[in-house]
């Protein structure tokens, strides 16, 4: 057993904690506080015993990472952080789950300091946490190769509360069973079996072993019971503190410790009861739990004077022992690795290499599909962006996804003949699990690196949860979908998405980027890895599209015109235009098509290339006026559902596009039979033009 250094103050925070829980959600009428209070004492034993942190630095590189699943028991964290100094107050306690607090009603990233990641949905957070495991042991590979593992300055532990709703969840058995195949030997899960849920006891819903569960993954196994009323507190902290020493020297597979609970323990009556999950308890159990625990029973959010002085007192003491070694340590790393320093400085100041524009390939006309383009993107800035990595959910050879020449992430072991590991490895390998690479890109995207992952479009579905939650949490995460439309062809309407699009751009602050050719989808990438406060998502085709020629002889614009979002590609004769197509990705082309005819039938047509409708929204209405003139006929081209559109066509514009699903075909006769074709255009705009 350890000689962990346990005292009566130490004891007093833990049941103010359990007060500060109970109070909080009294007070506003609603929240979580059943887990909140039974959970306090192993909170307490993370944050003032356990973890790496500095209360006055929430964002220190040395620090461990804490993340918790059960996002809905916020309180378990907020109180902790007011314990320990991280910048909330007992005010903010007794604002809980009010308008414009710090304490909202599951934790968010940006919005409270000391959140690591914004968990709201269940599982999500268990996908978080492995996302900072693999970033951390990347973050080493990038920042200082040489060390020893454990030895280096980016080595930290990433530790995760999760309980049995977050088990039911598919996301964290999909990122469990790859975290163990990833050997990540810094990550401990700490699990409370509490069996209680929404509906009550989770015997009707949850019938496994999970501890047999997670051996079976291949993780290290413990258990700690903290239902035995004839131990005491003191030394059920104790255990599980011997547990996690235990965790922490098993650095080959990652660590789960079961923990046995009561929910709400030690209400006098309520306790083990769902009624104490997620309501107030009510004043009179409220009372006899602080009579139980030797407090006023008529006093609410009191806090004695010695217990938060004892608390970050001792917060600043930990950090401050931690700091004075780490910051040596650190200042000998940056002193012998200038060039890892350099890049240090540079991905921390959201800074692109120098390097980057001149690494961007130009594409000749021809015809190329774009997630082609999109592949050979990464592999000419590989070299350049050495921060970036990524893979897909098992389809690299579709989604091209692969930086060619660059080794796997991987443990030596988990190498194959295709795919060779290298301490450099840069290449990922989620499976078939896009939820999970979802929330796994999310927490590696607030690090010190640039990932993305890919899928199919239509399997966005999948995963649509992590988008959202990037864009809340201003993370930016890039998604690559590709095979975006229709143009799958045979796998037919399972495989074709067709209102993907659409929802997509509901999202607030995903940027939906859908490029017309090579050279635009080149421009995405190098506009995408200049944005660090918001998500993208690159859709890209199956099918080969036209890659347009764009030198001052052809009359198609430059390319670096889409940052503006919606661009003229090609002018009407004359400049004055009587039609304007407005097209985005493979549909472009069937516009300049289109408009090839109509000039050739005396009607001046502008093709407008739309590959971002979020970026053009933000462009003044002079420009949105003059490239889209009210006066004009209007069409619009997207091989999708058509709503939305209408917004940039108006009402009266013909909008050409695909409002039902698809079938099992080649791609030019679903194109054809769904009527996106340049004659299907010609004939909408002269019918238009008919009726003005």
């Amino acid at each position: 057993m350890s000689d962990m250094d346990w005292g009566e103050l130490d004891q007093r925070a833990v049941d103010t904690a359990r007060v500060l829980a109970a109070d909080a959600v009294e007070k506003v009428g609603n929240g979580h506080p059943g887990t909140a209070i039974s959970l306090a004492p192993i909170a307490y034993l993370l944050y003032n015993k356990v973890m790496k942190l500095d209360p006055s630095d929430p964002v220190w590189l040395g620090r461990d990472r804490f993340v918790l699943s059960i996002g809905h028991s916020s309180l378990t964290q907020y109180t902790q952080l007011y314990l320990t100094g991280f910048g909330l107050e007992l005010s903010d306690l007794e604002q809980f789950r009010t308008w414009g607090s710090l304490t909202p009603g599951h934790p968010e990233l940006g919005h409270t300091k000391g959140v690591e990641c914004t968990t709201g949905p269940l599982g999500a957070g268990v996908s978080n946490a492995v996302g900072f495991a693999m970033a951390s042991r990347k973050e080493r590979q990038l920042y200082d190769p040489t060390a020893a593992p454990g030895e280096s300055v980016f080595d930290h532990t990433v530790f995760c509360v999760c309980g049995d709703g977050d088990m039911e969840e598919g996301i964290s058995s999909e990122a469990s069973s790859l975290a163990a195949t990833q050997e990540l030997g810094n990550l401990i899960l700490i699990y409370d079996d509490n069996r209680i849920s929404i509906e009550g006891d989770t015997v009707i819903a949850l019938s496994e072993d999970v501890a047999a569960r997670y051996r079976a993954y291949g993780w290290h196994v413990q258990s700690v019971d903290f239902t035995n009323g004839g131990t005491t507190y003191e030394e059920k902290v104790t255990d599980l503190f011997d547990a996690i020493e235990q965790a922490k020297q098993v650095t080959d597979r990652p660590s789960f410790i079961k923990v046995t609970t009561v929910i709400g323990w030690p209400l006098p009556t309520m306790a083990g009861s769902e009624k104490v999950h997620g309501a107030k308890i009510g004043a009179e159990e409220v009372a006899r739990l602080k009579e139980r625990l030797g407090m006023d029973p008529t006093k609410s959010f009191d806090v004695a004077p010695e217990v938060i002085q004892h608390t970050r007192h001792n917060a600043a003491q930990r950090a401050q022992a931690a700091r004075q070694q780490w910051d040596a340590r650190f200042a000998a790393w940056a002193s012998a690795n200038p060039t890892q320093k350099a890049l240090l400085d540079r991905v921390q100041a959201h800074q692109s290499p120098a390097e980057l524009d001149a690494a961007l390939p130009h594409f000749a006309p021809g015809k190329k599909s774009t997630r082609a383009a999109s592949g050979e993107v990464l592999s000419a800035i590989a070299e350049a962006m050495p921060e970036l990595w990524g893979g897909s959910a098992d389809l690299a050879g579709s989604n091209n996804t692969t930086m060619k020449g660059q080794p796997s992430f991987l443990p030596p072991d988990r190498a194959s003949s295709e795919w060779p590991a290298g301490v450099d490895g840069r290449v990922l390998h989620f499976g078939i699990r896009e939820h999970a690479m979802g929330g796994i890109l999310n927490a590696m995207n607030t690090g010190l690196t640039r990932s993305y992952g890919g899928t199919f479009l239509v399997f966005s579905d999948y995963m649509r949860t992590p988008p959202r939650i990037a864009a809340l949490s201003h993370i930016p995460s890039i998604f690559v979908w590709t095979h975006d439309s229709v143009g799958v062809g045979e796998d037919g309407p399972t495989h074709q998405p067709v209102e993907h699009i659409a929802s997509l751009r509901l999202i607030p602050g995903l940027d939906v980027i859908r490029p017309a050719d090579a050279n635009e989808t080149a421009q995405a990438w190098r506009l995408i890895l200049g944005i660090h406060d918001h998500p993208t998502a690159l859709i890209l085709t199956r099918q080969d599209v036209v890659t347009f020629d764009r030198s001052l002889e052809s009359g198609f614009a430059p390319v670096d015109e889409m940052a503006k979002g919606a661009y003229t590609l090609v002018e009407a004769s004359g400049g004055a235009p009587k039609v304007v197509i407005v097209a985005t990705g493979s549909e472009v082309q069937v516009a300049v098509a289109a408009r090839e005819q109509l000039e050739a039938d005396g009607v001046p047509t502008r093709v407008v290339s739309a590959p971002c409708l979020e970026w053009y929204a933000a462009q003044p209405a002079s420009y949105k006026a003059a490239l889209v003139p009210s006066a004009c006929v209007k069409v619009s081209i997207e091989a999708g559902v058509t709503y939305g559109w209408a917004e940039i066509v108006g009402d009266k514009g013909r909008r050409i596009g695909i409002d039902h699903f698809g079938a099992s075909a080649a791609a030019g006769k679903l194109f054809e039979e769904f009527g996106v074709t340049a004659d299907h255009v010609v004939a909408e705009a002269k019918d238009a033009l008919g009726a003005l």
